[in-house]
């Protein structure tokens, strides 16, 4: 019966210490200061998005301020991303495994959407001003619809690290092979490849 019952607190243990590490690290400090940063208001300062606003907008782009580009903000549980859309432009569909996002329309419109666990989509077109929130690890897009016109929007997550998996990318572009996508997508071999085709152009 002990042996049983330890058993059962050793897996209780491990199975709580695997769901803790699926998000952010808690910190012991105020701050964890990256190896060789020296601790002043630059360490605390991330200027990627200088020039960014305003700016002529080509094509879809992502400038990111997470973790990998402001080492600073490993333990705080935050990040933050501006997406910019050319007229039609789209952020296809995607997932961000280890949070939720809060995006905020800063310039023009977005036709956004979401899809839940039991396949339900969730849309709405965003004005200025609006946010809309994409629960932690649901598929998700944000499309300009308006040719003549760009979009910017600002999102946070509740991440450093929030993770990307872009769904046209991981199905098409990893090595999946054709025949089984073919036959996920009651398609066949000739129209996989056309897909794929189009994603390396």
């Amino acid at each position: 019966m002990a042996l049983l019952l330890l058993k059962s607190v050793v897996v209780a243990v491990f199975s709580i210490f695997s769901i803790a590490q699926a998000s952010d690290p808690d910190i012991l400090s105020d701050f964890i200061v990256p190896a060789g940063s020296a601790i002043d208001g630059n360490l605390f300062t991330f200027n990627g998005t200088r020039g960014i606003f305003g700016s002529i907008i080509e094509k879809f782009k992502v400038t990111k301020a997470s973790k990998a580009e402001f080492p600073v903000l490993d333990g705080q549980s935050v990040s933050l991303a501006v997406l910019q859309f050319p007229g039609g432009g789209v952020n296809p569909p995607h997932t961000h495994p280890r949070a939720a996002e809060l995006l905020f329309v800063v310039q023009g419109s977005l036709e956004v959407g979401f899809v839940d666990t039991t396949n339900k989509l969730y849309t709405q077109t965003l004005q200025v001003g609006d946010l809309f929130v994409f629960p932690k690890g649901l598929v998700h897009y944000q499309y300009n619809s308006d040719w003549n016109k760009s979009a910017t929007a600002v999102s946070a997550f509740g991440s450093a690290n929030a993770g990307t998996v872009s769904l046209p990318t991981t199905l098409f572009a990893t090595g999946i092979d054709d025949q089984i996508l073919a036959k996920s997508f009651k398609s066949d071999v000739a129209t996989i490849q056309k897909i794929k085709a189009g994603l390396s152009s």
